[in-house]
Parts: structure tokens; sequence; C-alpha cells
């Protein structure tokens, strides 16, 4: 077929999202799974007793999949209804159940339930992905796990830590997105079989006021579709406090990711680390020269608006009057898709930079040279005084010798000699200042935090994963 490129498209399925996650979010799979709950409605209400017969039944189940868009769209003109276009629609499809789909049922019941139906499947995809980027992640931080690295307090030269154990602090707040994650699979709920205003009155009448009969029936279609819980108590639509429960956590990603990759795009412009850079790619169309961090940069640009999404979930949970209002219902067909997609893409992206970064080592190697001398003074005053000096007055000749030396870098531009300016002053001649300043001695357990984040909290974060990993993803334009 061939593309239509007069109509907008949404960049977050042709540029971002995977086909599973696009696909997902479809319109094949959101009206097939709303045959899926009429199907399953029906057979739960023949177990009970009412008069739907197993050809009924069986020709619903045959047409689950094979969609008449074209005539949905007719009945739905017609209609000015989406739910009444499709009960028509697939009532074609099966005209001997067609007078039996939808029986007691409200728009919600198939609307309602197959978000969640979607959204938790959703969840389990981003999972997954999850699981994919914090193995990546640990491959990483446990091949730079002694490699000394300067560390950063206000983007100001701090104390010492390791690539790897940087990577760590990466890691483990995509664990912790993680677990949110796993969290909200296993408590969301079904909306259930509640009727128009969450009272089931219909079905109490369908059943002759028999109140087992109704809460069995609410039971057994979830347990259909594999849901452990309902929701105790409905309007017409369940919370919507879920969305923005659901919403709020996958932006979690969206924070952890932004964190990660400013980090990288700090220390990209330090020629420290960098992405992956393609052999052929670009990275600016005026300078030839340039190696921009634009997948990261992509990134932070899917984050902030997966962030600024998440307050859209909250402003319609508050907005919602009495049993239910319809001003949700064009916010959430364009938010809890795109949300889900742009998280997605973000994971997408982030697992092919992981599986890809470059280290410079020398380069991280040259900046210790240049800073550590001064965050070694305390050392190297200790060493003075084991070999016999005076503690004040060294202290003293060790400030003048920094004042100089941070003179010559910050106003001449020149390096750091203040290592050449203390070798030369006699009452320092007795310390090896090659031993003080061996940079392996100023990073503290990193190399052992290292190990154990990875063994005691990455790892078993990811244990149940195993076999689903994957890190080759592929990248979109």
């Amino acid at each position: 077929m061939t593309k239509n490129y007069t109509i907008y498209t949404s960049p977050l399925v042709e540029r971002n999202a995977s086909k599973e996650m696009s696909e997902l979010f479809g319109n094949q799979t959101k009206f097939s799974t709303w045959r899926k709950l009429w199907l399953e409605l029906a057979k739960a209400e023949k177990k009970l007793g009412l008069k739907i017969s197993s050809a009924q039944i069986n020709q619903m189940a045959q047409h689950l999949d094979d969609i008449n868009f074209d005539k949905a769209a007719e009945y739905e003109k017609k209609f000015r209804h989406d739910v009444m276009a499709h009960i028509h629609t697939f009532g074609e499809a099966a005209p001997k159940a067609a007078p039996i789909i939808h029986l007691g049922a409200t728009s919600c019941y198939v609307g309602d339930n197959a978000d969640l139906i979607i959204m938790r499947e959703a969840m389990q995809i981003l999972a997954c992905k999850l699981a994919s980027l914090i193995d990546a992640l640990n491959g990483f931080a446990k091949l730079y796990r002694k490699m000394p690295t300067l560390g950063f307090t206000h983007f100001q030269p701090a104390q010492l830590t390791t690539v790897g154990k940087r990577a760590t602090l990466w890691c483990n707040d995509f664990v912790t997105d993680l677990a949110e994650i796993e969290y909200r699979i296993a408590n969301i709920p079904f909306r259930g079989v509640k009727g128009t205003t969450g009272t089931q009155a219909s079905f109490l009448d369908l059943f002759a006021g028999n109140h087992n009969k109704v809460k069995q029936l609410d039971k057994m279609v979830a347990k259909a579709f594999s849901f452990s819980k309902l929701c105790p108590v409905t309007g017409q639509t369940y919370s919507r406090k879920i969305d923005s429960l659901i919403i709020n956590t996958i932006a979690g990603i969206a924070q952890s990711a932004h964190k990660m990759c400013n980090d990288v795009r700090l220390l990209a412009n330090l020629k420290e680390i960098e992405e992956p850079f393609e052999k052929s790619q670009i990275g600016s169309s005026a300078m030839a020269y340039k190696r921009n961090p634009m997948r990261c940069e992509r990134v932070t640009a899917l984050s902030r608006f997966l962030i600024s999404l998440s307050s859209s979930p909250q402003m319609t949970a508050a907005e919602q009057w009495l049993e239910r209002t319809l001003d949700d219902s064009a916010n959430r067909r364009v938010v809890l898709p795109e949300a889900f997609l742009a998280a997605d893409g973000i994971l997408q992206i982030l697992i092919n930079v992981t599986s890809g970064l470059v280290v410079y080592p020398k380069v991280i190697a040259a900046r210790i040279n240049s800073e550590l001398p001064f965050m070694a003074t305390e050392n190297i005053l200790m060493a003075a005084v084991k070999a016999g000096g005076n503690r004040q007055q060294l202290h003293e000749s060790i400030r003048v010798h920094s004042q100089a030396a941070a003179q010559q870098v910050k106003e001449f531009g020149k390096p750091n000699d203040l290592i050449e300016r203390l070798n030369g002053d006699s009452a320092f001649a007795k310390v090896d200042m090659k031993k003080v300043l061996n940079a392996a001695d100023y990073i503290g357990r990193s190399p052992q935090q290292v190990d154990e984040f990875i063994n005691e909290v990455a790892k078993p974060a990811i244990r149940k994963y195993k076999g689903k990993i994957n890190k080759k993803t592929e990248l979109k334009v």
C-alpha cells in the first residue's frame, strides 16, 4: 500500500516506538479485545443460566479478529457512537449472536476493561525492556568497576569514583522503575461487569434478582482475562486514579532516562564517554567534525514529553463528576497510548546506547591527573609529616604552592604544576609522589560496591526475565 504523505502521523510510531508496542495500541488489538470481552461475557452468562446457545458462542469465537473497519466506520458515522458501531459490525459477522452481544453491559464494559487489558500487556513489554537495559548496564558497570574517574558535585571536580560505580547509579534508578512497574502489573484491577452506573442493576434484572449469580459473573469474566483483582466499586467507569497511578509509574522511567542521558551528554562534552556513532552518521549539516549525542538528546526530549503527560490523568481523575462525565474520553485516547509509546521508544534507544557506550580511558586519566594533585594534598601532607616534617609549616607550604598552581591553570591556561612545585621544595623531598598520586587509592569501595550492587540488587531484580533479555534493539531514524 502506498504511504499517504499528506496527513500527519505520530513520530512516536514512525521514529521511536517498537512494532509490538505500536500494534498493541492499534485498532486491530483494541477492537479484537472488545470482541473477546463480549465473547467471555456471553460465555459466563450462558454458564450462569441465561438463554444463550452454543451456536451463538461458537459464531462469536470464529469472528474475533476479522473486523470490517469500513463497515464500523459507516455505523459510527450514523450512530455517533463507537461501541454501538462495533456491536452492529460484530453482529453482522456473527448474526446468530447478534441478539445477545453486549447483553446487560454498558459501553465502559468493553472500553474500560480493554484499556486495562492493553495497559497491563504494555507494562509487561516495558518490564522486559527495563530488564534488558538493566542487564546491559550491569555489563558496563562490571567492565569498568575499577576504572578511576573524576567525580563531580555541582559539576565541579570532587572525589574520585569509578566509571562502573557511576553506571550503578543509573542502573539503580531503573531497578526501582522495574519494581514499580511490577507492582502495577500485579495490582491492576479489572473493572469487571458493573453496569451503567456501577450498580449492576441490569445484571440483577437478567438473573431475576439473584445477587450471587451477579457476583459470580463479575468474577468469571475477570478470571477469563487472568485478573486476580477487581475494582470493588465503580461508577460507570473505573476510577481514573488508576490511569494516573499507571502513567505516573511509567513517567518514572522517563525521569531515570533523562538523568542518565544528561550525564552521558555532559561526559560526551568532556570527551570521556560517548554514545555509539555509526560509520556514516552525520553529526552536523554544517560542522562535519561533530559527534553530537543525538540518541541521548532524543531520549531527554521524549522523557520531557512523557513527564508532561503524567499531569493529564491527574487532572482527568480530579475532573470526573459523580458517576462519570465524558470529558475523560478524548484525553485518554491520546494520553494513554502516547505515554506507553514514548516510554517504549525511550527504552529502545537507551538499550541501544548502553550496549554500545564508548569509553576513552586516556582522556579520563588526563582529567584525573589535572585535578588529583589538589585532592591529594592531605595525603601528601600526612606523608611529609611521617617523614619528619612540621605539620603547620608543611600545610602553609602546600597552601602557597596550591594557590600558585591554580593561578597557572585559571589565569594562564597552563597545566597543573603543583606536583612539580612540591618536588622542588626540600620539605617534601622524602615523599614518594608517584605512590601518593595513585588514583586507585582514592576510589574507596567503588569496585566492591559495583559487585555488591550487581549480585545483590540488579541480578535478582531481572532473574525472572531470563530468556527475555534482548539488547539488540532496532533503532529507527
